[in-house]
């Protein structure tokens, strides 16, 4: 049964902040708010939370995960950013934006994509994940939260609990944050490609 946070989304208690992070250093899979919808959330060194966010979700072996990063530093341990790139990520962050990018070594294998190695990242403008990063010290293996079949993420904290009380560690409800993902830019092969059009304005990269 998932334990249910119901977590200011302005300015979040400091107390439940660090039970979450306790509970994700004990390889807990949590659900939480993000500035473009609720994802999925587990630390990066948790060997299963990608096998059940994969499982959560019905994902394909060859999904890009997203690292959720603090800030853009951070950023720079886990994927290569080359002149181009960095001035336009740096930009557009914090906000609505995933951008895809070359890892380096301390993305463990499986979690790049198995041909591309390649991961996702991504910097956002939400308080309580930004609470939840600067007291954890380390990303989030994160996927937006959007069950098979359904056309829009999920957006109420306490439904989420309902359906996925028994694939869950926690839920955080901040209330609703929307239903649109963030936008998608592929910085891989050099010259950035919108994949995904959502929150984030896609012009700055067209």
């Amino acid at each position: 049964m998932a334990r249910y946070f119901d977590v200011h989304p302005h300015d979040p208690q400091p107390r439940a902040i660090s039970q979450i992070v306790a509970m994700l250093r004990d390889d807990a899979l949590i659900a939480y708010p993000t500035d473009s919808c609720y994802a999925l959330g587990s630390r990066m060194d948790n060997h299963g939370g990608a096998d059940r966010i994969r499982d959560i979700r019905s994902l394909r072996s060859d999904h890009h995960f997203t690292l959720v990063c603090a800030d853009f530093s951070q950023l720079g341990h886990f994927v290569h950013v080359n002149n181009a790139a960095f001035r336009a990520v740096k930009a557009a962050t914090p906000g609505q934006y995933t951008f895809i990018l070359p890892a380096t070594k301390e993305v463990p294998r499986r979690l790049a994509h198995p041909k591309k190695k390649t991961v996702g990242v991504r910097i956002p403008n939400h308080p309580v994940v930004r609470a939840l990063l600067h007291e954890l010290g380390e990303p989030l293996l994160s996927s937006t939260l959007i069950l098979p079949g359904a056309e829009e993420p999920m957006t109420d904290g306490w439904l989420i609990k309902e359906e996925l009380d028994n694939e869950l560690d926690a839920v955080i409800d901040s209330g609703d944050c929307g239903t649109e993902p963030t936008t998608v830019v592929d910085f891989s092969s050099g010259a950035p490609e919108v994949v995904r059009v959502g929150g984030g304005d896609p012009s700055r990269f067209e």
